[in-house]
């Protein structure tokens, strides 16, 4: 995939990440597309690991791989930011 199309994906699972976790986070849309990316590589990562699978491209198991890992970063996030 190349940079635009990671861009625009990124910028999906960060937004369904912050559909899933919802609550107020500053950053605005760039702090989403970069969760998002940063969600596609751990959630890709995490997936390997665990025998479940990558993000190999625009497909719905990428699209939930992504998420997951957005949502890992997400609640990450939070837990820095809070401390």
């Amino acid at each position: 995939m190349g940079i635009l199309s990671w861009i625009i994906f990124g910028l999906i699972a960060g937004f369904l990440a912050k559909f899933i976790m919802p609550g107020r986070d500053g950053g605005g849309l760039i702090m989403t597309i970069i969760l998002g990316i940063a969600g596609a590589f751990v959630g890709g990562w995490v997936g390997t690991l665990i025998g479940f699978g990558s993000v190999t491209g625009f497909n719905l198991g990428s699209l939930f791989t992504a998420v997951i890992g957005a949502v890992i970063l997400l609640f990450a996030y939070r837990l820095i930011r809070k401390s």
